[in-house]
């Protein structure tokens, strides 16, 4: 069997740092390690051939060659895969679509055309398919029985060797599924559930082996949900890869997803930038705690939010954090307090969205309840109203969002808060990271670093501000310049996108306007007919 595994594109996004990952010479952040952990539960028999269209397109000799496609996907990801499984039916092509979109929304893939569905996860439902596949079984819809989660320590090694490793700036790899909390707009909980489910650590390091064996020296992102959702078996992954990193000179550096109570616990964090973690994603989500506890976030009000990032920064870890504007009960000015949080704290890349409801989740299941789903689908991107009727005016939500995310990226803002972090990081310093490892020449890094300093030092009126800090830090936190730089240059996608979100919200927000205009319009007619109605 020869299987074309197809991962749809990603629309430009807060996350697609497009211009960032272009000065670097790469095409894409990471790569599907889904799709070639599938490739390696399926037949090892079969014949695989991958292609990621964020990085090219499919030649017409795969298509040919190719007996069927397999297409796993992200709600983000909706348009191009629905166009991909569309195109496969065309070329006469099996398909089979599984990953979270398919499984949230599984009538949506099979109204164009999709043959198989290896929805929930692929350890319990692709023996399933196989199966089927063998008993010559045409279409098939294949579920994890009785909603039950697989034992990831059987997981395989992905098939690393599949990827076109120079087009990405990261490797993926994966420790643990699902998360303890119960956050009430998080579709994870759904996908992975509660129980936080973790390989072995031996496990792991047989997949950084292999990495290290197939020539990856770069960062890794540990694209766990919550890495520390159960901190008892991450502790004992770091004691054993403490040493591995150590034999082989610290050949990888890492970051990761955790709730904020990774701030309360310092020997956690220790271990954590003693293995080379350079950076953590927390989901803060917003500093009114209201909010927070309205929708179940409850391990963000048990402490400090500020205390916690600094902490974690402190400690030695980057901070990038997540935030959301349009809980219910939120009041006005939520964006600006976003703002002037991100500003305290010092956090460089702060992700910032209006909330959107996303299938099956408890939020989804309330505002559908109540009446309030303005739309059926959702999307996890920044450019998109939300999908559901707020507790308080779209309007004032959407402006207020839009001012906030111009502000949070202004480049002289971003480029002081930027600085500031890395004095904060520059206090923690552990020795022998790296020690005898010498970095190969890379005219594609000196490249980059020069268009940087032309921009942002020649070019902007940031100028001065460039050359003080880069001074700055270079007296200060001398082994940090390299990642300062690096944070430096996500300001290249940030200018630009800014003005997309803006435009596109402005648009959505300009034709709902004019709906609820012509909707009360409408309505008035509809009184003044019954009262003159009624009147005769």
């Amino acid at each position: 069997m020869n299987v074309l595994l197809l991962y749809p594109r990603f629309p430009k996004s807060f996350w697609s740092f497009e211009k960032t990952i272009e000065l670097m010479g790469r095409k894409a952040l990471i790569p599907p390690l889904g799709l070639i952990t599938v490739a390696a539960i399926l037949p090892q028999e079969w014949n695989y051939k991958l292609v990621d269209l964020n990085v090219r397109e499919v030649t017409e000799a795969e298509w040919s060659w190719s007996e069927m496609v397999i297409c796993s996907a992200m709600i983000v990801q909706k348009p191009d895969l629905l166009a991909q499984i569309q195109e496969a039916k065309r070329r006469g092509k099996r398909v089979a679509v599984g990953g979270p979109y398919a499984t949230a929304l599984p009538h949506e893939v099979t109204q164009v055309g999709a043959d198989y569905l290896i929805l929930d996860e692929g350890e319990l439902t692709i023996p399933l398919f196989v199966e089927a596949i063998n008993q010559g079984q045409m279409s098939g819809i294949f579920r994890a029985p009785n909603g039950e989660r697989p034992d990831v320590t059987s997981t395989p090694v992905p098939r690393f060797e599949l990827l076109e490793f120079d087009a990405y700036a990261e490797m993926s790899v994966q420790f643990s599924r699902g998360c303890p909390f119960q956050c009430e707009f998080c579709d994870i909980i759904v996908l992975y559930g509660r129980k936080p489910r973790t390989k072995a650590p031996a496990q792991l390091l047989k997949e950084l082996d292999y990495l290290y064996e197939l020539g990856w020296r770069r960062s890794i992102f540990m694209v766990d949900d919550n890495f520390i959702g159960n901190k008892r078996n991450v502790k004992l992954l770091l004691k054993e890869l403490l040493p591995w990193m150590i034999e082989h000179k610290y050949p990888f550096s890492f970051a990761t997803e955790a709730s904020v109570d990774l701030a309360g616990d310092q020997e956690l964090m220790d271990m954590m930038v003693k293995c080379n973690f350079g950076a953590v994603f927390l989901g803060i989500e917003t500093p009114d705690e209201e909010s927070l506890a309205l929708t179940q976030k409850h391990q963000n009000t048990r402490s400090s939010l500020s205390e916690a990032v600094n902490n974690i920064t402190k400690s030695g870890i980057r901070v990038m954090a997540g935030f959301i504007i349009g809980f219910d009960g939120e009041k006005t000015g939520a964006g600006n307090r976003i703002v002037k949080f991100v500003e305290q704290t010092d956090i460089p890349t702060a992700v910032f969205s209006m909330l959107q409801a996303l299938p099956d989740t408890a939020l989804w299941h309330r505002l559908t309840k109540e009446g309030r789903m303005r739309v059926e689908g959702a999307n996890i991107n920044q450019t998109t109203l939300m999908n559901f009727v707020p507790t308080r005016p779209l309007e004032e939500i959407a402006c207020e969002y839009m001012d906030a995310f111009d502000e949070l990226y202004e480049p002289s803002k971003f480029l002081d808060r930027t600085y500031r972090h890395f004095l904060t990081l520059g206090t923690a310093t552990y020795p022998d990271k790296g020690k005898g490892r010498k970095k190969p020449f890379s005219w594609v890094v000196l490249r980059a670093l020069l268009i940087i300093c032309w921009r942002q030092g020649v070019v902007r009126s940031t100028r001065w501000q460039f050359w003080r800090n880069l001074w700055s830090m270079q007296q200060i936190n001398p082994g940090g310049v390299g990642s300062y730089l690096g944070v430096c240059a996500q300001i290249e996608h940030f200018l630009e996108y800014r003005g997309i979100v803006r435009r596109e919200i402005g648009t959505q927000l300009a034709e709902f306007l004019a709906e609820e205009a012509r909707l009360k319009v409408a309505e008035a007619s509809v009184e003044k007919v019954a009262v003159a109605e009624t009147a005769a």
